[in-house]
């Protein structure tokens, strides 16, 4: 039990930089940040009992001890603004000090910023993309914190600026934090090797130091029973599933015409059939169409399943719009064509009733919020559609607002960082009584207590149930009522989410204390941590390495500066009294290798367009101390490699499209690198040229044909991103140390002949093109003679028709009205 001073009020913690009286001295607390001031240290604590108070308390004793700068990193922008907010009001550093960078903050800003920033609050792919183009450097940075680091599996952000920190950091320390870290221990582990963590620090709700600051919350299910209505247009919509489902089955593919199949199957079946398009089956092509049809289909059924008519009525909308415009696919043409979809569709528009998951909702609110006086409700829901209509229909009798991404979609706008932190503030503030909110507000946002959290449908994910239900329950009893429709996948997904929830905890509880364990399962690379335990070394990595992910990442440096307490027993006294010991011994950082920027001429530069962060190329050149990273928004290409060489991108799949149908066509694409660099390529990355779509081999070999004879371009091919990354490596030392040219993103063309000065004049015409151009001049002979023909006259030329004819004369005889 935590103890109270005379005045009656729990005690506080003390510490230089931070505000006196704001913290409350818990022990747990104090526990963990002991542990995870010396060690890269993974921080498990249920939602709501201050994980970043934790990572608070580290960041404040560690740039007291050691200086520098601390990041923290979180995966949306209103879980970065809020944290921001909880730094000012906590830490006695200024204001301007702490500093968040977003997608908001332009990249020339976060560059001035970061140099002036003492603490960073920030989402990962922007501190990402600054690493890749070289605009900040983490030598310097101190203390980095991963929240909801559970995010840090495969190539999410998180783990290539982990790689990048241990690499560059001269004195690295590490904190990951969640309520959820995994589904079981391979999962935990992965995010430890991951982000280079080498303790586990578990508190749970049995733990003592803990249960004094939670309560008991109550899970219950409410069965609903779905009208017959809706029964049958699900049953209308299976019939069509089953249907494609014996066509993929007479393929080969499906094994079952069930509709309600796992999606691992269904991933198995597109897995295979994209095995038969690589190896130029034209069935791959028939059967992927239906294998998306399938998927759309089973979308729908899950909306009249789980959500609501309604949003099943605004997902049909969208099909019908996507039917009818141009490009559509083939799936969703069939789809809205098919009979009995179009009846399902008839009866969603007529159907009039009060769906009974909306009338459940209804009078658990008033339940709640009139009968037993409370104050505040959040209802999850895991669709924008539905989080949309159901607020509609609630403030009828509730304040209600609703809570989404800020992402827009068709017939749905997203939400502002702005208008989201206005309705979280309202919120807190009781200036409305129920939140409908779709995932964005599940992961770490500090919504205040609530007395009902409502999940609208189960979710089938142990993290994603742990963090919802972490909203009630932290001051006082709470409750938990999740909806689910009879014979649906609303049970399905409960219990594989409550199975899944109980592996976790137990996972969790064996994970306490096997510190130990954790370092064999982590390569058994790890040195004991005793071997720094009273030293006043001086943090220099060349004398310790320990790598939790390859072998060589370096160990924390002497984060206890000399205080044996701190390091052998991290507990509340030891930490309340070295928690204000500081050092100014940084020690000799000379040996530290970083990615700094180096002496001009030093490093190969290479200038990417920053679009070009959905692939790993850039990424992975940055990761090369030989060679200097730029991110840029490029007007021409993907890459730029001198003053006379850019490239283009293109994966087989699409270079295609943009032969028949994207906006801007690769002609005009490549026409443009043409006339700003001398030396245009364009890599074509992937397999299977000849078999993307339904287009004839020799249309593609006149397309590139066109490329190189008409636009003077080199085409290409490369197996994939790997061979890419190493050909434009190869490309940029060839021309910048072999050649000793410069990079230049305005490029240097070389001075155009007279013919082509012609061709350029005319091709600028109604943006006719190159080749077009060409035929003209070989038809009039001159610019002015192009220029003064009539309609009639210019169709005369190959490849001129009326349409290009009347555009072309439009042009040129209008009246200027600029």
């Amino acid at each position: 039990m935590a103890t109270t001073d005379e005045s009656g009020d729990p005690p506080k913690i003390e510490h230089p930089l931070l505000e006196p009286d704001f913290l409350e001295r818990r022990l747990y607390q104090l526990k963990l940040a002991g542990t995870a001031a010396n060690h890269h240290t993974l921080v498990c604590l249920p939602t709501g009992l201050g994980k970043t108070t934790v990572s608070l308390l580290v960041t404040a004793r560690r740039l007291e001890e050691v200086g520098g700068k601390s990041v923290m990193l979180a995966p949306t922008k209103p879980l970065v603004q809020q944290h921001a907010e909880f730094y000012r009001e906590a830490l006695q550093i200024p204001d301007d000090e702490i500093v968040v960078f977003t997608g908001d903050v332009s990249p020339d800003d976060r560059a001035a910023l970061w140099d002036k920033a003492t603490v960073v609050m920030a989402t990962p792919q922007v501190i990402e993309n600054d690493l890749v183009g070289s605009r900040v450097s983490l030598a310097d940075v101190t203390h980095i914190t991963f929240d909801e680091c559970h995010r840090a599996t495969g190539d999410y952000a998180y783990n290539y600026i982990a790689e990048r920190y241990h690499d560059d950091a001269k004195k690295p320390l590490v904190t990951g934090m969640s309520a959820s870290p995994g589904g079981d221990e391979e999962a935990i582990l992965e995010v430890c090797e991951n982000l280079g963590l080498q303790e586990v620090e578990v508190m749970t709700e049995e733990d003592a130091d803990v249960a004094e600051f939670t309560h008991d919350t109550d899970v219950e299910w409410e069965r609903i029973d779905l009208p017959e209505h809706v029964l049958e247009i699900r049953d209308a919509l299976n019939e069509v599933i089953k249907d494609r489902l014996e066509t993929l089955k007479e393929m080969g593919i499906a094994s079952s015409t069930q509709p309600d199949q796992s999606q691992k199957d269904l991933n198995r079946m597109r897995a295979e059939l994209q095995q038969l398009i690589n190896n130029d089956q034209s069935e791959g092509f028939e059967g992927m169409s239906i294998h998306a049809e399938v998927m759309k289909l089973r979308q729908a059924v899950t909306l009249v399943e789980t959500q609501s008519v309604e949003a099943l009525r605004r997902y049909f909308d969208r099909q019908r719009n996507q039917a009818r415009s141009s490009g559509a696919s083939k799936a969703s043409q069939r789809m809205v064509s098919d009979p009995r979809v179009r009846e399902s569709m008839r009866k969603a528009e007529s159907f009039d009733e009060l769906h009974p998951k909306y009338r459940k909702t209804r009078m658990l609110l008033a339940e709640t919020l009139g009968l037993e006086g409370g104050e505040r409700v959040i209802v999850f829901t895991e669709s924008r559609d539905t989080a949309e209509a159901l607020t509609e229909f609630l403030c009828d009798s509730f304040d209600a607002k609703r809570f989404v991404g800020q992402g827009d979609r068709e017939g749905s706008d997203g939400m502002t960082q702005t208008e989201q932190k206005d309705v979280l503030d309202d919120f807190r503030a009781g200036e409305f009584e129920v939140l409908v909110s779709t995932s964005v507000a599940e992961e770490g946002l500090d919504v205040p207590e609530v007395d009902l959290v409502l999940f609208y449908e189960p979710v089938p994910t142990a993290i994603r149930s742990i963090q919802r239900k972490g909203r009630t329950g932290r001051q006082s009893e709470g409750r938990v009522v999740v909806l689910m429709a009879e014979d649906t996948r609303d049970e399905a997904y409960f219990w594989i989410s409550q199975r899944r929830e109980k592996e976790m905890e137990s996972e969790l509880r064996d994970l306490k204390g096997m510190a130990d364990d954790l370092k064999d399962e982590l390569d058994d690379s790890q040195q004991a941590l005793s071997d720094f335990d009273g030293e006043t070394g001086t943090g220099d990595k060349s004398e310790v390495k320990v790598d939790t992910r390859q072998g060589q990442a370096d160990a924390v440096g002497d984060s206890s500066s000399g205080n044996e307490g701190v390091s052998t027993q991290p507990g509340l006294e030891d930490y309340a009294d070295d928690i204000s010991d500081s050092s100014d011994d940084e020690g000799d950082t000379s040996d530290v290798e970083t990615h700094e920027p180096t002496a001009e001429g030093d490093q190969i530069a290479i200038v990417a367009d920053q679009r070009e962060m959905d692939a790993n190329i850039a990424r992975e050149l940055s990761r090369r101390d030989e060679i200097d990273i730029t991110l840029e928004t490029l007007e021409v290409g993907d890459y730029v490699l001198s003053d006379r060489v850019v490239i283009e991108r293109k994966s087989v799949a699409d270079f295609v499209d943009s032969l028949v149908g994207s906006d801007r066509s690769m002609f005009e694409q490549v026409g443009s690198m043409a006339r700003h660099y001398s030396r245009p390529i364009v890599i074509v990355e992937g397999d299977g040229l000849y078999e993307q779509r339904d287009i004839h081999p020799n249309a593609i070999r006149g397309a590139l044909s066109s490329l190189a004879v008409d636009f003077d371009a080199s085409i290409l091919q490369t197996g994939g991103e790997d061979e890419t990354t190493e050909l434009l490596a190869v490309i940029a030392g060839r021309e910048q140390e072999t050649s000793d040219r410069e990079v230049s993103v305005h490029g240097e063309k070389q001075a155009k002949t007279l013919a082509e000065q012609q061709e350029y004049v005319v091709s600028s015409i109604a943006e006719i093109g190159p080749v077009t151009a060409r035929s003209l001049l070989a038809e009039f002979g001159t610019v002015e003679a192009i220029m003064i023909a009539t309609e009639d006259e210019l169709q005369a030329a190959n490849g001129v028709g009326q349409v290009t004819a009347e555009r072309m004369r439009e042009v040129i005889g209008s009246d200027y009205s600029g």
